[in-house]
């Protein structure tokens, strides 16, 4: 690990030490290795943020970072701003129970050239990073790696679009009887007949039919063990637009009205801006802006 991490991480354990956090969050990616040689003290605990799947210099070293974190989080595979990664790695961290909703956490993050920022979230406070008190109730609704397998691909379907072209859609997870109770379909249901096992949105081979289906009107109806019920479905429930921002369109007020009526929990790409919202309780928990992109 080069000196400019080291002197990063040094200070980012001492800001959390010295500010009583819960844990210091550290982007790996910007590291060619997670070898440290420091002490670092016991009143934080470590969690990885990373779009890697193994770190081949690190993984069995006696002083690797990997060996002291309480977790590792997988970050979506595309190109994220600092700001977005943070509030991507907060929702993730709450979701999963890593981090209590009333904490104060550290971030230590950069990018290609290395860490260059430490950042000190409150959880306990409504920020830019943390839009709505909704987060802790999360895994209340559906288990905390189904909220982030479908955040991961919400997002990059949001990134990436199909064929270049914007996406636009909802996908609703989780209370799924009383969801389709309060909804119709507009199309017939292209997941109907299939095994479960064959549409399970936790399969890695679903995604590029997820990306085709996302083309089309309506929502994807989602039961809280992953198995995808349906797409092209009509969210009928009302709501109070004033909840909302002002701007937002039918597909959050769609999200919002069928999240105030159920225990579910709404994700939706804005088309026009690329943005992701989720929702739960009919309020947005979260916002997480599209990253430019690089040219």
């Amino acid at each position: 690990m080069n000196s400019d991490n080291i002197l990063m991480l040094k200070s980012a354990f001492t800001i959390a030490a010295k500010t009583g956090a819960g844990a210091v969050l550290l982007h790996a990616d910007p590291m060619d290795d997670l070898i440290f040689e420091e002490k670092m003290s016991k009143k934080f605990d470590l969690i990885i943020l990373t779009k890697k799947k193994k770190f081949e210099a690190s993984e069995d070293h006696k002083s690797s970072l990997l060996s002291r974190a309480k977790s590792v989080l997988s970050l979506p595979r595309i190109n994220l701003t600092r700001v977005s990664l943070i509030k991507i790695a907060t929702t993730l961290a709450i979701s999963r129970e890593l981090i209590e909703s009333n904490a104060k956490i550290v971030f230590a993050v950069g990018d290609t050239s290395g860490l260059d920022l430490i950042q000190i979230v409150d959880t306990s406070k409504e920020s830019e990073f943390i839009a709505g008190k909704g987060l802790s109730k999360v895994s209340e609704s559906i288990p905390p790696e189904l909220f982030q397998a479908v955040l991961n691909l919400v997002i990059e379907l949001a990134d990436k679009g199909r064929e270049g072209k914007a996406i636009g859609t909802i996908f609703v997870v989780g209370d799924h009887e009383r969801v389709m109770q309060l909804s119709r379909q507009m199309i017939m249901n292209p997941f109907k007949g299939y095994d479960e096992d064959e549409r399970n949105i936790l399969s890695p081979s679903l995604k590029e039919t997820v990306r085709e289906l996302a083309a089309m009107d309506g929502a994807f109806v989602i039961a809280d063990d992953g198995t995808i019920l349906t797409a092209g479905r009509y969210l009928g429930a009302a709501t109070e637009e004033s909840n909302l921002p002002r701007g937002l369109g039918s597909r959050h007020i769609a999200a919002s009205g069928i999240t105030g009526l159920t225990r579910s929990v709404a994700f939706v790409i804005s088309e026009s801006s690329g943005d992701v919202r989720i929702f739960r309780d009919g309020r947005i928990i979260m916002h997480i802006e599209k990253a430019p992109n690089k040219k």
